[in-house]
């Protein structure tokens, strides 16, 4: 097959073959196509009223052959198949699909356009660095086959997104860039030895062309092989009309290469050539970029190692039996086998077996925790001694950790504050060193015009965007990954900038600074004072059964609280049940037990329901209350007849983060629906701190505001569920416990175990954040400052500096690898 060099296929601009020639009339005009499939996409282009996509192509721009399509694409509509890679199989449903043959923002801009266009697509969104399109679609309306074949029909191959294939994907690519960088090696080491010949005599000698020859032939595929990078990056960056950091590079190496041609074919006896300086640069620009890319793995590979978590494949048992199987294959409803020592695989409640459970990886406890039939055990966790048979509840995109491998990818995709203005400056730095380099070019011209030569292209190459561009989404990328390992889960960057901000923090008492487990401590009636542990007479028998008959189907923490105390003394449940219950949350509850009125809780909930207050109990009341002890009034047939004392204890941990955190400065308040005299003795208890007490859970969303119109900047810490409307009105909500999906959809920070120590570790890990963002720049512009003038100068050749432009960027990836030892000691 030979190819027309003097005519290019109308789509991807390749040459078109003479005996192979696809004809087509577009619009009237008749085009030319390389092969049936660039005649096919070209035609679906302009049907679909999307010819924009060619003005928007650079010219002379190649595009890929179109790719074929995934074979047998009915499947990807099946619910079995698809329950892999989408999050919710309901009518609309949203997946991320890996695609092949995206090129530039003209790519973006066809596919989105594409998608949106067809009924049913709600949301179409390319990311061209990572080749990966989010789509969501009615599934009622269009089937995923028919995304993937309109994809196909303007040129583009996808298949759902698998992060093991995104990592193969990016090993392949730093493979390429091994490949590139062991190529220059080789011609820069054979250059040498041409150099040191020329720089011995032999440019004065008979041997000077040939020597000179011999250079071009080695710098010249080592310009087009190892330095293609540079230049399609500086192409793809000015046809969108964005200074990249390898628009400097590109231009240095081609003047330098490009003056080299002219010494040689001219045959000046003024002039040297510059072949070697060309591909040294080259070599050691893409040694420094192979660094940066093993580096940038190392640091970002938290998602992967929290993939690496899951086992890849269960023991599955059945009728037949045993049966290792691939974990893909597992469905909800199974039953799988967990050996001693094995991880847990999935999601799932324990139908048979007992054993320690190593949560670390979840809740950063290192205690393991014990597990019984009937309690939950969650993927990615370490079985300790015991064989455990566990129902499937749960896969890995539906379990804990699969929620948490989702926060953290959030996470490192998201861009602060900071980085949005870092991004902005970074074009306009790349201005500034073409318009320093055209400066240093002009000033050397008088002197000597090698000299002008090699200074400008020392300029170009030792200014370092790279660096600033790197100095955010690095110690983004460390702090998330850290994070998450330390059971700190960070939903985005711009969470680390505000939270270093933050001056005052609001905790909810209740199961946050308390353990969130309550317990009567005393029931005072008529004629008793009991404490639990000690024998119960008649009149405390007969109050705690009516209060289990009352309390016995409720979840409420004080609730829980009655019936156990109830049951402690041998009353069962359900002996006696009330009826006509009513509850008035932050009041009380009333029933009626066996014809007898009872009414719980505080003194407005009894005055309310028509019952006088006893001066005795009262009396009591206040007593406990001046030991942060709660109190709960009960009444019967409209007559008080007990005290019940119930507290909520102190996390261990409390006293010494209040302490911590009033160390660091920080303005702390806490909120409490118990009465003011009983809040503010448990706030005594924890090193003092504000109050504000008898607060509703709808009144928490209130405070916050009113805070915030006082200039506080305020940081909520709660349970993550009844704090929730809190959690987001806060500047930063945190919220402890199991990472719920209502905590995690609530707040700005879930710290996965109820550890308190944890909400110091994540204020620390995002003021060290800051600080080391800061410092990056720092790093950057204090290196441009000395190396810039340097270059200008004449006094760094552009070998030096190539040297040195990596240099800077290992730094700022270094820096932000530090973050790491902010936790070093510390248990997860």
């Amino acid at each position: 097959m030979s190819a027309n060099s003097s005519k290019q296929c109308f789509h991807c601009t390749l040459p078109v073959p003479v005996d192979e020639e696809v004809v087509a009339f577009i619009k009237g005009e008749q085009r030319e196509f390389c092969c049936n499939g660039c005649k096919s996409v070209c035609e679906a282009i302009y049907a679909a009223g999307l010819d924009g996509f060619y003005q928007r192509m650079g010219d002379g721009t190649a595009l890929a052959p179109p790719p074929e399509l995934p074979k047998q694409l009915a499947l990807y509509d099946l619910d079995e198949v698809q329950e892999e890679f989408v999050d919710s199989l309901g009518e609309t449903r949203d997946i991320h699909l890996l695609v092949e043959g995206i090129h530039c923002a003209a790519c973006v801009w066809l596919i989105e356009h594409s998608l949106l266009n067809m009924a049913g697509v709600t949301q179409a969104r390319v990311n061209l660095s990572g080749r990966r399109l989010h789509v969501s679609w009615d599934n009622s309306r269009l089937k995923l086959s028919d995304i993937i074949r309109r994809l196909g029909q303007i040129g583009y191959g996808a298949v759902p997104y698998d992060p093991d294939a995104a990592e193969d994907r990016l090993k392949r690519e730093n493979q390429h860039l091994l490949y590139r960088m062991g190529f220059a090696g080789f011609t820069m080491m054979n250059l040498l030895w041409i150099s040191i010949a020329l720089y011995s005599g032999a440019d004065k000698g008979e041997f000077r062309t040939l020597f000179q020859w011999v250079g071009f032939f080695l710098a010249t595929p080592t310009l087009i092989y190892s330095g293609y990078p540079f230049f399609k990056g500086a192409w793809s960056g000015l046809r969108n009309l964005h200074l990249g950091m390898d628009v400097p590079i590109a231009i240095g190496a081609s003047i330098t290469y490009l003056y080299s041609i002219y010494v040689m074919l001219s045959g000046t006896t003024t002039g040297e050539v510059y072949y070697d300086t060309v591909v040294n640069f080259i070599f050691v620009i893409l040694v420094g970029r192979y660094l940066e890319a093993i580096s940038k793995r190392q640091a970002v590979a938290s998602t992967q190692r929290l993939l690496d978590l899951q086992p890849r494949v269960a023991t599955r048992l059945s009728a037949e039996g045993e049966k290792v199987v691939p974990i893909r294959s597992i469905k909800p409803g199974d039953r799988v086998l967990v050996r001693p020592g094995e991880r847990i695989p999935v999601d799932g409640v324990i139908l048979e077996g007992q054993s320690a459970v190593d949560e670390a990886m979840l809740t950063g406890e290192s205690v393991p925790v014990t597990k019984t039939t009937g309690m939950t055990v969650s993927a990615g966790t370490i079985n300790g001694h015991g064989a455990l048979q566990v129902e499937v509840t749960g896969l890995l995109k539906d379990s804990a950790l699969g929620r948490i491998i989702r926060l953290v990818e959030e996470a490192q995709a998201s861009k602060a504050p900071i980085q949005c203005m870092a991004d902005r400056i970074v074009p306009w730095f790349v201005a500034i060193t073409i318009g320093l380099a055209t400066a240093t070019f002009f000033w050397w011209l008088e002197t000597d015009f090698e000299t002008a030569l090699m200074a400008a292209t020392a300029v170009l190459i030792i200014t370092c965007p790279c660096a600033f561009g790197l100095a955010t989404p690095m110690s983004i990328a460390v702090a998330t990954g850290l994070g998450a390992r330390y059971g700190i889960l960070i939903r985005n960057g711009d969470v680390l900038e505000r939270f270093s901000s933050i001056n005052h923090f609001v905790f909810d008492k209740t199961g946050t600074l308390t353990e969130g487990a309550m317990r009567v401590t005393v029931i005072q009636t008529k004629n008793t004072l009991w404490r639990p542990g000690t024998p119960a007479d008649q009149e405390v028998r007969q109050l705690l059964g009516q209060l289990l008959a009352v309390e016995q189907f409720s979840e409420h923490p004080v609730a829980t609280a009655l019936v156990e105390c109830a049951e402690s003394i041998g009353l069962k449940r359900q002996q006696l049940q009330g009826k006509a219950f009513v509850n008035r949350p932050g009041y009380g509850v009333s029933a009626r037990v066996n014809g007898a009125d009872v009414v719980i809780g505080n003194p407005a909930w009894l005055k309310e329901n028509g019952v006088t207050g006893e001066a005795k109990f009262q009396e009591l009341a206040d007593q406990l209350g001046q030991l942060g002890t709660g109190s709960l009034h009960c009444a019967v047939n409209g007559l008080e007849c007990a005290l019940v004392g119930v507290e909520d204890p102190l996390r261990d941990d409390a006293a010494s983060l209040v302490a911590d955190l009033k160390a660091a400065g920080m303005e702390l308040t806490m909120l409490s629906g118990d009465q003011q005299r009983t809040a503010e003795a448990i706030a005594a208890r924890l090193g003092d701190m504000d109050v504000i007490a008898e607060v509703l859970p709808e009144q928490k969303d209130q405070v916050i505001a009113s805070l915030q119109k006082n200039d506080h900047q305020v940081a909520m810490v709660g349970d993550g569920v009844n704090d929730a409307p809190a959690l987001v009105r806060a500047d930063v909500g945190i919220a402890l416990g199991s990472g719920t999906d209502v905590s995690i959809a609530s707040a700005d920070i879930v710290l996965m175990s109820s550890e308190l120590k944890k909400v110091r570790l994540a204020s620390g890990l995002s003021r060290r954040t800051l600080r080391t963002i800061r410092q990056n720049i720092g790093i950057s512009i204090t290196y441009n400052l000395i190396m810039v003038p340097l270059a200008m100068s004449a006094l760094v050749t552009p070998l030096v500096a190539a040297i040195s432009m990596p240099i800077s960027s290992l730094l700022v990836i270094g820096n932000a690898a530090r973050i790491r030892t902010l936790f070093r000691g510390e248990q997860r």
